[in-house]
């Protein structure tokens, strides 16, 4: 691989395309398809499955921590969420186990976070979920139509601003012991909101990242664990889109 390519892979950890080439070469390394075995291969129907799984655990977990809020929910899932994801990254294998986990988890903080902005703003949670699935279907159709190709430079373009999200996110929770916020992130007024909008959007171009995993996924001819791989990094993104669009709404709401 030369340096150009390299440079032009994903850095997502979990997303990265080069976790499936990676994932395919060990299953002719091991030599499983000379010795007759039956490998089973990703395909994206399988991986589009999984996503419905793991959709439908987050969901009731989701549900039940809304009806139950409680902050050792909302904390515990995220904290244990991260851990596990990190687990996944270095071990995709580990996938079958780790997604279910990952989304159980997921949910409880969604469930949490969510009735938390509930309980400030009326019907928010119904307009955030609108708004989410309304952006999923909008990317999944630019995407399957061929309107936005995912190219390396588009690639490594999306990857490199959503660095640049956590790094400021990562810089706001540092300064949070101090006292000290980032100026305008998550704060009313029209910077505010634009900056907001700014995230949003690359979350929403992540999806595009999601989608094109799940066909170079089949087309590398990665073992079946990486569906389930490939569903936890697509639910990773929506989670994170979610919230985003959450805390839009309520910019907008506090300005009313």
């Amino acid at each position: 691989m030369s340096r150009k390519k390299g440079f032009f892979q994903s850095r997502n950890p979990v997303m990265s395309d080069r976790a499936y080439h990676k994932a395919a070469s060990e299953v002719l390394d091991a030599g499983m398809a000379q010795s007759g075995q039956a490998v089973e291969r990703m395909t994206v129907s399988g991986a589009v499955n999984k996503s419905l799984l793991l959709g439908a655990l987050m969901l009731a977990t989701a549900v039940f921590s809304y009806a139950n809020p409680n902050p050792l929910f909302m904390y515990g899932g995220a904290i244990g969420g991260l851990i596990v994801v990190l687990i996944a990254s270095f071990r995709p294998k580990s996938s079958p186990i780790t997604a279910p986990i990952y989304a159980a988890l997921e949910g409880l903080f969604v469930g949490g976070i969510s009735a938390y902005y509930a309980t400030a703003y009326s019907g928010i949670v119904f307009q955030a979920v609108t708004l989410t699935m309304g952006v999923f279907f909008t990317m999944l159709f630019l995407y399957k139509s061929g309107t936005i190709k995912v190219t390396n430079k588009l690639r490594s373009g999306i990857m490199m601003a959503t660095g640049a999200v956590f790094l400021v996110y990562l810089l706001n929770f540092i300064l949070g012991f101090f006292g000290i916020q980032v100026p305008f992130l998550h704060q009313s007024g029209m910077v505010g909101i634009g900056i907001s909008l700014l995230i949003i959007g690359v979350a929403a171009l992540n999806l595009l990242l999601d989608f094109d995993n799940f066909d170079k996924g089949e087309q590398y001819g990665a073992p079946k664990y990486m569906e389930w791989f490939s569903a936890m990094g697509l639910i990773i993104t929506l989670v994170w889109l979610y919230i985003e669009i959450l805390r839009l709404i309520a910019l907008f709401s506090s300005n009313d």
